[in-house]
């Protein structure tokens, strides 16, 4: 009883013990054994080897190279040969006698090399040399020798040559072949253009019935103009009797126009999962290849499919790699391939032949390069603009992205699309995630309107830096920097008043202020002359306090000149230049190393620009020797709590005389780039010390 006792504990120990010593560590159990994985290099492998073995194996069984004179004074005077036979009267094959192979000098020969069966020869070869000399020889010595110890001499003008021929070529020659062939078609594997036979094939990825797209219109949010436009070629290709009984015919194709992360290609995938037809979706660079002529037959091949697949849909991605102006490339090449590409794409879109039920839908962002060809009607014949979502906007696409979000009950949506004027549907979409990772840092159970603000400051102006190590100098000119631009924006009517301040270094910048812009679609020339004056407000007070001036003001100095710029030689919103713009909305002017006019006007647009921001510097430090004693307890407050906000400068200054129910807050802006390096902003967020103009000015290089 004991010993079954014993037995059954030991049993149970075994278990108890494998837990102990399994390799993760006390109290894990063993690793499970891993499982045999096929790897296709093994492939390889096995090919190298089995070439290298053809080379060196014997596939004769063992046959062994000897001379003549060997042969006659060795084996055949002592008697070990049995016979002899000679191919095409030069090469001889010789076979040792059975009884003889017993011996040690024939001990290499005497198996096969596979099996370890007997060897039955033949054993050696060599070459006989002439025949009549060779048989000579042999007679010569055959007389000496016993009838029993003689070998017998056979002629033969073909043995096994083919054979052999296939042996030491034939076999090498397929397994290389096969190799070639093995190694092109795991090339082909990523798709079926990376074939070296298909590298002129199409390179689309088609949606139909077996692939679907699950992406429909309810999921694309803040661009309802756009999906009026988009939404009516899918209902085409529906119900196409409801406007071919009016004699309208279905559009040829439409181009997606607008800035990077509006929401252009998810719109393209809601056509595709909207239209239940056919739906092509390729990138404009799939057609660029180094091989001449590859570009302009995966185009022939794409609208091939399409026509096979018709009613359907291609949609090109960037179409802007094949697109640009003929002549307008930066390369010097007239006749490149991309060229020849787009003549190609030219020519299948509204050529000689027909397109019949293929709609052609394209995406860019620089629609201002594109040839004036492909976008005229017949190829394209709309244009749908897709622009940054406004405040309705932005509120439809917050709800989109916090569906899947764990959010405060509390939580006001439109409080966050005031948050964030200018900002683009990826933008609120990294917002909404970056809000989720600041939540998860704090361990909180939902997140909140303090996690949003927070998200957006660290997606605008960068992660703060509390430790940075600063001098008590260079945090006071930090602060009267800011307090510069602070103070100036909250006194002049057309600059965007201040929301916060902060001279916690964030990102690049050893300062941060944050704005409440006023969301304009035309911009006058007083308001652009207060937002330069606001701009200059950080220099203007380093000179008035200290005495002199730093390289805090390189990003608010790169803004004004630029804004003065494009107000001279742009907008026409100088006395002396007059009513003229020498702006190229073509963008031909991006290529030119001419500017449009002479030298002469340069010069006086030069004046003119430095005499406007000369008044400008005039005027802000006029503002701010009036409110000197303002300025100073707004630094003293700044350097003492490190974050201002609203509230503050209402103390200090009292409240803004003007009507602010216009202006949307509020934009966050980083500012006080006080080490000189400039910070990109989402469009249309207006920095004081900014890094780009304002988003309805364009940029006057």
């Amino acid at each position: 009883m004991s010993d079954q006792n014993h037995k059954a504990n030991t049993k149970d120990s075994k278990p108890q013990k494998e837990i102990k010593e399994g390799k993760d560590g006390p109290g894990y159990p063993k690793s499970p054994k891993p499982k045999f994985n096929f790897n296709f290099y093994w492939i390889y492998g096995i090919i190298i080897v089995a070439i290298i073995g053809t080379q060196f194996m014997n596939w004769g069984g063992g046959e062994r190279k000897t001379t003549r004179d060997y042969f006659l004074n060795t084996m055949l005077k002592e008697g070990d040969v049995e016979k002899i036979v000679v191919i095409n009267k030069s090469i001889g094959h010789v076979y040792i006698k059975p009884d003889k192979l017993k011996q040690d000098k024939y001990k290499d020969i005497r198996y096969k090399g596979f099996g370890g069966a007997e060897n039955t020869g033949p054993h050696f070869q060599f070459n006989t040399g002439p025949e009549e000399s060779f048989r000579k020889d042999f007679d010569e010595i055959q007389k000496d020798l016993a009838k029993d110890q003689t070998a017998k001499l056979e002629y033969d003008d073909d043995h096994g040559g083919y054979w052999e021929f296939f042996m030491n070529w034939g076999i090498p020659i397929l397994l290389l072949l096969f190799f070639w062939l093995f190694v092109f078609r795991r090339m082909g594997a990523a798709g079926p253009g990376s074939q070296i036979f298909n590298i002129g094939k199409s390179r689309a990825t088609l949606f139909d019935k077996d692939l679907v797209v699950k992406v429909t219109f309810n999921d694309v949010a803040g661009l309802e103009e756009a999906k009026v436009e988009v939404m009516e070629i899918v209902d085409f290709l529906k119900n196409p009797k409801k406007y071919t009984t009016l004699g309208g015919k279905i559009p040829r194709g439409a181009l997606l126009v607008g800035p990077p992360g509006t929401g252009k290609t998810l719109l393209a995938k809601a056509v595709a999962g909207e239209a239940q037809v056919p739906f092509f979706s390729l990138s404009g660079s799939d057609f660029v290849e180094m091989f001449v002529g590859v570009g302009a037959s995966r185009v022939r091949d794409l609208f091939r499919q399409a026509k096979e697949k018709a009613p359907c849909i291609i949609f090109i991605d960037e179409v802007d790699a094949i697109g640009r102006a003929r002549g307008k490339s930066p390369s010097f090449s007239a006749n490149d391939e991309r060229e020849s590409t787009l003549n190609q794409l030219l020519t299948e879109m509204d050529g000689f032949g027909s397109n019949s039920g293929v709609i052609i839908l394209a995406a860019t962002n620089r629609a201002d390069v594109l040839d004036k060809a492909l976008l005229r009607p017949g190829r394209f014949d709309r244009q749908i603009f897709v622009e940054l979502p406004d405040l309705n906007g932005r509120k439809e696409i917050f709800q989109v992205h916090l569906k899947p979000l764990k959010v405060a009950e509390t939580l006001d949506v439109e409080f966050l699309a005031r948050q964030t004027p200018g900002f683009s549907g990826a933008d609120i979409a990294n917002v909404c995630n970056e809000a989720a990772l600041i939540a998860a840092r704090r361990n909180k159970s939902n997140i909140d309107k303090q996690d949003f603000l927070d998200a957006v400051d660290r997606i605008i102006g960068g992660l703060e830096k509390k430790n940075k190590i600063i001098t008590v100098h260079e945090k006071k000119v930090i602060a009267y920097h800011e307090s510069g631009h602070a103070t100036v924006s909250w006194l002049l009517q057309y600059a965007h008043p201040l929301v916060k301040v902060t001279i916690v270094p964030r990102g690049n910048s050893l300062g941060a202020a944050w704005y409440m812009p006023e969301e304009r679609q035309i911009t006058t020339t007083e308001q652009i002359l207060d937002e330069i004056c606001a701009a200059l407000g950080g220099r203007a007070a380093e000179e008035i306090v200290f005495g002199q001036i730093s390289t805090g003001a390189l990003s608010d100095l790169e803004k004004i000149t630029k804004q003065a710029y494009a107000m001279v030689s742009i907008f026409g919103l100088n006395d002396r230049i007059g009513n003229i713009s020498y702006y190229d909305s073509s963008g031909g002017q991006d290529f030119n190393f001419n500017k449009p006019y002479s030298e002469k006007t340069a010069e006086i647009i030069d004046e003119e620009v430095k005499k406007l921001i000369d008044q400008a510097y005039k005027r802000t430090k006029d503002l701010l020797m009036q409110h000197r004693e303002e300025l100073n307890r707004l630094a003293s407050q700044l350097l003492e709590k490190e974050v201002i906000f609203r509230e503050d400068l209402e103390i200090i200054f009292g409240k803004r005389p003007w009507d602010e129910k216009t202006y949307e807050p509020i934009a966050p802006s980083v500012n006080g780039n006080t080490n000189g390096v400039s910070k990109g902003l989402p469009a249309g967020a207006i920095p004081a010390e900014g890094d780009t103009p304002p988003a309805t000015l364009p940029k006057a290089e």
